[in-house]
């Protein structure tokens, strides 16, 4: 069985992803850019989100993490497979209808800065998705409503006149997460939120995100390479390797007993903050470079840089199948 896949007992899952991709043309030349082949971003990756959840998503910088998000806001349209809100397919959705999904998932980007226009003030910022879906009917109205989003996230309304390089980094990231929310969005779309922010901020938005998510009855998709944030703040967490979904796990079982190589390798790059416990830990490390999108590995993905690569790994792609009767699935043929 395929991780991702609904049933009677995933009755309450809000997200599902099944065997979706996203492939880009790869063009060469200067004048004509004939087309010379395909990039694999996401590759038949299939995983789900349950209601009220937040599933991790790691992996190493260009491993599909983005365009994953992306293609569940409709940034990007899929190549294949099916998106599934709740019970609706919004794989390939209508204009309006885009438009209304906009109301219930929106995304907080990764840049505090480049995501904010400069020529806009926080209120008009945070408001735009009022006026958008009109969800305000006066002025005052409004601007009641924009002050309380800012002092939902910690900032002060006097400060709504104010222009993004006016604010820190952590400010601005915080006019982001308020614009996200201003719509009562069931679902959000967390673009490595703090990476750009100092540890200790990104401990407060952290524990904002965490706040508003009781609050509010969200749903977040937190997406990272940091492997303590991520531990932090996950239910569920999924490593992605080349494009595919190779393990899902509940947070504890994903740390405490990895399946698959790669998140092993991953988990074992982790510092711990105890000598002892760090001079006793047994080494597990990948060699090599990660291979081209362009061009990937036949069979398993990740068996060039496997230590425990069997024949059949160069021969046929593992499935994400359950290892035992957890909710832990692996993609792996000797896990």
């Amino acid at each position: 069985m395929r991780a991702g896949l609904m049933s009677n007992k995933e009755a309450n899952i809000l997200l599902a992803l099944e065997g979706v991709s996203k492939f880009f043309p790869v063009r060469r030349g200067v004048i004509f850019k004939s087309r010379r082949g395909e990039l694999k971003a996401v590759d038949n990756l299939t995983c789900h989100i349950r209601k009220g959840e937040t599933l991790g998503l790691v992996g190493e910088s260009g491993c599909g993490k983005t365009t994953m998000g992306r293609l569940i806001m409709h940034l990007e349209e899929a190549t294949h497979g099916t998106i599934r809100f709740g019970e609706r397919d919004i794989t390939h959705p209508t204009k309006a209808e885009n438009r209304g999904l906009k109301k219930e998932m929106q995304m907080i980007f990764q840049d505090p800065v480049g995501s904010l226009n400069p020529r806009m003030t926080a209120e008009d910022i945070i408001g735009q998705p009022l006026l958008i879906h009109r969800l305000t009917a006066t002025r005052s109205e409004y601007r009641e409503r924009v002050a309380d989003l800012m002092e939902m996230v910690g900032l002060h309304p006097a400060m709504a006149g104010r222009y993004p390089h006016e604010f820190s980094g952590g400010q601005r990231q915080r006019i982001g997460i308020a614009r996200a929310i201003s719509v009562n969005p069931r679902f959000i779309v967390c673009d490595e939120p703090v990476s750009a922010l100092d540890v200790s901020i990104q401990a407060q938005i952290i524990n904002l995100l965490e706040s508003l998510q009781q609050e509010l009855g969200l749903t977040y998709l937190f997406i990272a390479h940091d492997l303590a944030v991520v531990r932090h703040i996950s239910d569920r967490i999924a490593v992605m390797y080349l494009g595919s979904i190779v393990e899902v796990a509940n947070r504890s079982d994903l740390y405490g007993g990895p399946k698959h190589p790669y998140t092993r390798a991953l988990l074992s790059a982790v510092p711990i903050p105890d000598p002892d416990a760090e001079a006793k830990r047994e080494p597990f490390e990948i060699k090599g470079e990660v291979p081209s999108l362009e061009n990937p590995p036949k069979g398993c993905k990740f068996h060039p840089r496997c230590p425990r690569a069997l024949p059949d790994c160069q021969k046929e792609a593992p499935l994400l199948i359950r290892q035992g009767d957890t909710d832990h699935w692996a993609a792996c043929h000797n896990p």
